[in-house]
């Protein structure tokens, strides 16, 4: 894979209760649905930032597969 197609595996590991609205938000646009799920998304900016959001929920780590 080249740099701009590398991939980020995001995993929910903390609760969005009672966390402000727009983490609620960003959780959920991430594709985020319940504790333990995990997406894969392309690492581009928008998604770094979203990550760096709501960095205090989730737990990132590279992904070296195919997208599923």
């Amino acid at each position: 894979m080249s740099a701009e197609e590398r991939m980020l595996r995001i995993t929910l590991v903390r609760s969005p209760i009672g966390r402000p609205p727009m983490q609620r938000k960003t959780v959920r646009a991430l594709g985020l649905k319940k504790m333990n799920h995990s997406v894969v998304q392309k690492e581009t900016p928008e998604i770094k930032g979203m990550i760096n959001r709501i960095g205090h929920l989730v737990a990132v780590e590279p992904w070296e597969g195919e997208k599923v």
